[in-house]
């Protein structure tokens, strides 16, 4: 029996085994094959869960950082069965070309996930794929477009869905204890520092063109490859990449879909000066039917409730829900029981979450949760819970409020078409450019 065949005729035990028991249950099975792309922080932080918990073989790492690479594949060899050295590939496109994997993770930085996941895709991979999906909307559209016309299953990083305790707070939402929700506001205070990169010659471990790909043509400094996400040539700001998360979160708790206007204020208020150009004061407004979503973002001075610094907070009629990474809160409004959770660890049963370098210990048991339910998926050919579609759907969202505060109006978004209602100008930045010989992905061209 080969591995694609034990995926099918095994859906029935790996759907059992999203709740746990995966690699007990099929230790002896012919283990997945699967490839990272970008192997950095987050990179290696989600395929080491995915070991934890499955019998699968790290086959293939791609990273232009010939670093990045060597710290992977010595992890890969202590931690999998197998204790195999992964191949080693600096280019995407090389490692795909073996069509040999089942399963595909990208974890580069943000302006380079379309491109990859796209010829994931047309190589029959499987994926896991961090958020946001992409640094345009036309890119998500791409991206969704290939997963579904190469029939790929897609888990994208919004673990918020597969976190223990918000897991359980759904719940909460689901029974009707909130009432009529009619507000719901979305957060994340602090994080932020003036970064003023200076140039520095580029590593020789380093392919610095490649890592710049699509992304305008820049002098190399450490600070851009290591804190890419201040600057938004190669990200969303600070809601693509925090707020990102809550509004998925929303959206999944309340089974919400596009919102019908986006509109969003702000910018540099504080934090002046310096190359860094993402927004450090942002609000943003999503207006869906009878609800309206706040998001607010503040990079300096301190947080309004020292408990919630990332978060929600859900308005209700009957009852208020707070909801963040580390805990939830429901607070009935007319007496009645309080609930409050913790974030869930891990850490008796798995050890190592102890000593790994940079490893998020609080979201470390999302992530298993979150690959246990895309190997099910793939086994049943299904949907996973935060598929492609959710991704892109929240992803947009915070791209199209970027836009309205960059273009100082409301935005209506026709779900349908794909584009922003009666504003040519707005539409023109659905797409970004690309930098030659890069070119950008389209829905018919996949």
């Amino acid at each position: 029996m080969n591995r694609r065949q034990f995926l099918k005729t095994g859906a029935a035990g790996l759907a059992l085994s999203a709740a746990g028991g995966y690699a007990e249950a099929f230790a002896d099975s012919p283990p997945l094959r699967v490839g990272l792309i970008g192997c950095g922080w987050y990179g290696k932080s989600d395929i080491f869960r995915l070991v934890q918990v499955a019998p699968v073989e790290i086959v293939s790492l791609c990273d232009v950082d010939k670093q990045n690479l060597e710290t992977a594949a010595q992890w890969a060899v202590e931690r999998q069965a197998s204790k195999k050295k992964p191949r080693l590939f600096t280019d995407y496109r090389e490692m795909l070309k073996q069509k040999d994997l089942d399963m595909v993770e990208i974890a580069t930085p943000d302006h380079w996930h379309a491109l990859p996941m796209i010829e994931a895709a047309k190589a029959g991979c499987d994926m896991y794929v961090q958020k946001p999906i992409s640094v345009d909307v036309v890119e998500g559209q791409a991206m969704l477009a290939a997963a579904r016309k190469y029939k790929r299953v897609v888990q994208i990083g919004t673990q918020r869905r597969s976190t223990p305790h918000l897991i359980e707070a759904r719940d909460i939402v689901k029974q009707g204890k909130l009432g009529t929700i009619g507000h719901v506001e979305i957060f994340s205070y602090g994080g932020g520092r003036a970064a003023n990169p200076q140039p520095a010659p580029v590593p020789p471990t380093l392919d610095w063109d490649f890592w710049l790909g699509p992304a305008p043509k820049d002098a190399y400094s450490p600070d851009i490859q290591r804190n890419w996400r201040a600057y938004m040539a190669y990200g969303n700001g600070t809601i693509g990449d925090m707020g990102v998360h809550m509004l998925d979160m929303v959206r999944w708790f309340m089974d919400l879909g596009w919102p019908k206007r986006i509109s969003s204020f702000g910018g540099i208020r504080v934090l002046k000066g310096v190359k860094s150009d993402i927004s450090d004061d942002q609000t943003a407004m999503f207006e869906f039917d009878n609800l309206t979503m706040v998001w607010r973002h503040r990079r300096f001075g301190p947080q309004p409730d020292p408990d919630y610094n990332w978060g929600a907070i859900l308005y209700g009629d009957q009852g208020t829900l707070k909801a963040g990474v580390m805990a939830y809160d429901f607070i009935p409004v007319r007496g009645g029981q309080k609930i409050h959770k913790d974030v869930t660890y891990e850490l008796d049963k798995y050890p190592i979450d102890n000593t790994e370098p940079r490893l998020e210990k609080h979201v470390a048991p999302a992530i298993r949760g979150h690959m246990k339910d895309l190997l099910a998926n793939i086994a049943t050919r299904g949907k996973p819970v935060a598929d492609i579609e959710q991704g892109y759907i929240s992803s947009s969202c915070c791209i199209l409020a970027n836009m309205s505060m960059k273009l100082g109006r409301t935005l209506q978004w026709d779900a349908e078409k794909g584009v922003v209602v009666g504003d040519e100008e707005a539409n023109r930045l659905l797409r970004r450019p690309y930098r030659a010989p890069w070119v950008h992905p389209e829905v018919g061209t996949v």
